[in-house]
């Protein structure tokens, strides 16, 4: 009996131990993601605890009488379209920085909210070790994946529509940038997860980039000049990593050497066509967040985005530096206010944070440490696709 107790007893500390070991204890954190842990963990387990009493709700949960598809197809509306007011039943003309609060935007905040509560839950996951975290989790990714009755499908038709104008547009692909935090997610859960459902989740998203990269919207968004052909690049990259598509990985890669890189940025670190809006100063900071994740996301020992520059002197380092200032100190900016959301921005840029770990400049890392990490406005949510910063090391 008692060589069987102690057993027993082996068995089950063994089992605890592998249930609860914590992830990151490996010795080659750096400094800067050691910080990042001692700043957010308390938030991200009052998150995480949030999450684990959440439950699905997907596209399928509410739809929009102006929607062209059907009921497991997101749907958006753009966000700076307005009636006429010469013509109040006609087609929407546009007020460009000018958001429209009357939108349809449940299918948005309904993937804000999944992302949210993967990214804790990953986080959470990636702190303690703990599978409960997991378990959750794929409650939530078999909802938005592959329960037949409430998945959204692998497509982008029917976002930022515009009533009398377009039933959807390519400028839509944007907001499933917060996808990337589910993806990511994924990645830093995946071992814990079930083989079944991990394959059914990667070949969604699989569809989806497929979508992306061949769809006639998808084309359209990647050729964009502004932020809009940065966040395709950045959906892009994510998605192929979790699926491990290394011809696309290295696609994206060339893409912002050559095209994304030289053509947004300025010789002097800015980015002329952000610059050019009428909210220039949250533009900036959401392209270079959006190209900083680039480089974060495709930066291999073989090829480190965050050493590259063009022969004109352009590279994310110049970037940042050029931007710093500015959300160190808001009140140096030279332009104009932004027509909306001015007194929201900054907060806890993510450009800040690996910029700080990938060139070593505490002063960076300090200064994200003091902006807010919790933002509540709708509009800067919307705009901070990376919300969970610890799954991305």
């Amino acid at each position: 009996m008692k060589k069987l107790f102690a057993a027993i007893l082996i068995a089950v500390t063994t089992l605890t131990q592998f249930a609860f070991t914590p992830l990151q204890s490996k010795p080659d954190k750096s400094p800067v993601e050691k910080a990042a842990e001692q700043t957010l963990k308390k938030q991200i387990m009052t998150e995480a605890a949030w999450a684990m009493q959440q439950q699905p709700v997907t596209v399928t949960a509410s739809s929009s009488p102006r929607s062209a598809g059907g009921k497991h197809d997101f749907f958006s509306e753009a966000d700076y379209f307005w009636p006429d007011p010469k013509n109040p039943d006609g087609p929407y003309i546009n007020r460009d920085g000018m958001t429209n609060p009357d939108n349809f935007v449940e299918h948005r905040k309904a993937m804000i909210r999944f992302s949210k509560i993967i990214g804790a839950l990953a986080s959470a996951y990636k702190i303690t070790g703990d599978v409960k975290y997991v378990k959750q989790a794929v409650i939530h990714l078999k909802a938005w994946f592959i329960g037949s009755e409430t998945l959204m499908n692998p497509s982008l038709w029917f976002a930022q529509a515009v009533k009398g104008q377009f039933t959807g547009r390519n400028y839509g692909i944007i907001d499933t940038i917060h996808l990337m935090e589910v993806a990511q997610g994924i990645i830093v859960m995946e071992k814990a997860m079930d083989a079944e459902t991990t394959a059914a989740v990667k070949k969604w998203f699989t569809d989806y980039t497929n979508w992306l990269m061949t769809s006639k919207p998808g084309i359209q968004e990647r050729d964009v000049k502004n932020n809009h052909a940065t966040c395709w690049a950045m959906q892009v990259a994510s998605f192929a990593k979790l699926c491990k598509n290394e011809v696309v990985l290295d696609s994206i890669r060339v893409r912002y050497k050559t095209i994304l890189l030289p053509r947004q940025m300025g010789t002097d670190g800015s980015f002329p066509l952000e610059m050019a809006r009428t909210k220039p100063y949250g533009y900036s900071i959401f392209n270079l967040d959006a190209m900083t994740m680039l480089c974060q996301i495709l930066s291999s020992p073989q090829d480190n985005l965050w050493n590259f520059e063009t022969p004109d002197g352009k590279s994310i380092k110049k970037g940042i530096s050029y931007l710093y200032p500015f959300v160190a100190d808001k009140s140096k900016w030279t332009l104009k206010p932004d027509v909306m959301y001015w007194d929201n921005w900054p907060i806890a840029q993510p450009f800040l944070l690996f910029g700080a770990n990938a060139y070593h400049e505490k002063v960076w890392l300090t200064t994200w440490q003091k902006l807010d990490h919790n933002p509540q406005v709708e509009e800067v949510i919307r705009n901070l696709p990376i919300r969970h910063p610890l799954i991305w090391f």
